[in-house]
């Protein structure tokens, strides 16, 4: 075993003498205190669906790695829903909660100079945050994933949660019978896990096999079934010995390696919360790594999955198709992605899919082939223009033509927006602007998942366009455009947008231009002041002092 941080806590002697007798307390013997401590970030909570099947998960890592000869210690962190917060302001606490959970998980590993971390979660935030905690600890460090959920059936027509959403839109605009509105809502979500489309839990998990922070294959398993125990413990297994050979975090997090894991998410129509998280990762381990990287590998990575959002299937048929580890090793045919990388495992990313074929299988039509990709590019677009100088993400799949130019229907808070949508006065041809829901403003960048939905519902998905300071669930699909930076709480261009003002949204020009002259925007700022913050105590008023910009990541611990 190589010299390690239990130096600091365990060692012989006297003066390591009480350290000892703490732990005896809770179950180490004499033959205990060689043996590496790894700590377990158990995320299991009963309050949704995507972490009430964690416990089992951890129980079975715990029993793996006291037999791989490690001494599991486990501690909770927190977790929220953003299905169940989604339209109210505990959606606040979204984004937020990425950041208490990586200090949750630093603290609790740093604290008792634990050897490596194995990170168990489910809903969305989980999964960036322990890879965050990881990347800054530098440790031996896996993640574990909840495991998606599986789909549910009404009149034979599969259901996700956003099923649920969409049919808020559709029942008020008199396009749905109550029984089917009672009928999608009582059966959208029938097992634990996280939602089960290509959205943002299930992007940041397949993303993570590609960074090579988790196991191959592990990420699109659905919750409950016995193979998600299993991989487990496999989990444990590995990382005990990555704590031997002290394979540490940053050795697998590269620049390289981002770019492995972003390709995954163009070539499955990933949620734009990649974006966002990636930035914040990348930071937290130390790599060079900016928003318009994703624009270049956008460029030449074309969109393999037919997934829901926009799609026709879940990630339960992802897995059977052959789920990630198919798509990368297609990728690695057409040299997309870097086979060099390390991975958890000790070996690289090209010879964990060795024995994978180039091509997918002909018995299923969730993983195109390369030559009939479901686009040619990837979905997530980069624009900028005067809106969005510092970048903004545009979802364009789905779209016949991802452009328009129209109107603005300006909205200061989400709320308000909604309230607007479900009265029916939003017209074909609009462009939606929500404002002062960015990382200082919401704060917390607010999942805009109930409007979008509602549109869609409406019918209205082709011809209205939505831009926000906020994000979207990657369940969200359209004319959405989000992480306009600056935000309107810093005095971005956003803020002065008035109702009626002409808006371009054009992916095609990568371009997002409120159509005013400069005499006019000019006049427009210098009678602007920025409103009060709102929040002045607490949790959220300590992020909206921290928080950086949507495009550097909206991370606390960096130098904005």
């Amino acid at each position: 075993m190589p010299a390690n941080r239990r130096s600091r806590l365990i060692t012989a002697g006297i003066a390591r003498s009480p350290n000892r007798a703490m732990l005896r307390a809770v179950g180490f013997g004499d033959g205990d205190f060689d043996k590496p401590i790894i700590g377990v970030a158990n995320g299991h909570s009963t309050m949704n669906p995507c972490n009430a099947g964690i416990q089992p998960l951890v129980d079975r890592a715990i029993a793996a790695l006291h037999d791989a000869g490690a001494m599991p210690q486990v501690f909770g962190v927190p977790t929220v829903t953003d299905g169940i917060g989604m339209g109210t302001d505990a959606m606040k606490y979204s984004l937020v909660s990425r950041e208490v959970i990586a200090d949750a998980i630093e603290t609790s590993v740093n604290g008792q100079c634990m050897d490596g971390a194995l990170v168990v979660g489910g809903c969305d935030k989980n999964m960036p945050a322990g890879i965050m905690a990881l990347a800054r600890m530098n440790v031996p460090g896996i993640y574990v994933y909840a495991g998606t959920i599986k789909p549910g059936f009404w009149k034979g027509q599969a259901l996700t949660i956003v099923s649920a959403f969409e049919a808020v839109g559709a029942y008020t605009a008199g396009k749905m019978a109550k029984e089917d509105y009672d009928g999608i809502e009582h059966n959208a979500c029938p097992s634990v896990g996280a939602c089960g489309g290509m959205y943002t839990a299930n992007t940041m998990s397949s993303s993570i096999e590609a960074l090579g922070m988790s196991l191959l294959g592990s990420s699109q398993m659905a919750s409950p079934d016995a193979e998600k125990a299993d991989s487990a413990a496999d989990s444990a297994r590995v990382l005990v010995r990555a704590v031997e050979k002290d394979l540490k975090t940053r050795d697998i997090i590269t620049r390289a390696s981002i770019e492995n894991a972003i390709a995954l998410v163009m070539a499955t129509g990933g949620s734009t919360n990649a974006v966002l998280h990636y930035l914040a990762i990348a930071a937290a381990a130390q790599v060079e790594w900016t928003i318009d990287d994703f624009e270049r590998v956008r460029k030449r990575t074309p969109v393999l999955c037919d997934l829901k959002p926009s799609g026709r299937y879940v990630a339960v048929d992802f897995h059977k198709a052959g789920g990630v580890p198919q798509v990368l090793r297609m990728l690695l045919e057409k040299d997309l992605i870097d086979g060099n990388c390390m991975t958890i495992t000790g070996r690289t990313l090209g010879e964990e899919l060795a024995a994978y074929s180039p091509t997918p299988r002909p018995d299923q039509d969730v993983i195109r082939p390369f030559d009939q990709p479901l686009y040619a590019q990837g979905h997530l677009a980069i624009l900028r223009g005067n809106l969005a100088p510092e970048g903004c993400v545009a979802k364009i799949t789905g779209l016949k033509n991802p452009a328009i130019t129209g109107p603005a229907r300006v909205f200061d808070s989400e709320p308000a927006c909604m309230d607007a949508i479900l009265a029916r006065k939003i017209q074909p041809g609009d462009v939606i602007v929500i404002r002062y829901e960015g990382p200082k403003g919401g704060p917390g960048m607010q999942e805009m998942l109930a409007p979008t939905s509602a549109l869609i519902g409406q019918g209205l998905g082709e011809s209205v366009g939505l831009i926000t300071d906020g994000r979207f669930s990657g369940g969200t699909w359209g004319m959405v455009v989000g992480h306009v930076a600056p935000e309107a709480q810093m005095g971005g261009l956003i803020a002065l947008v008035n109702d009626g003002d002409s808006i371009t949204i054009d992916a095609h020009r990568l371009l997002i231009q409120l159509n005013v002259d400069d005499a006019e925007i000019a006049r427009r700022r210098a009678s602007w002041q920025a409103p009060p913050p709102r929040f002045t105590r607490g949790l959220l008023a300590k992020y909206t002092r921290l928080v950086s910009t949507a495009s550097k990541g909206a991370i606390t611990d960096g130098t904005d």
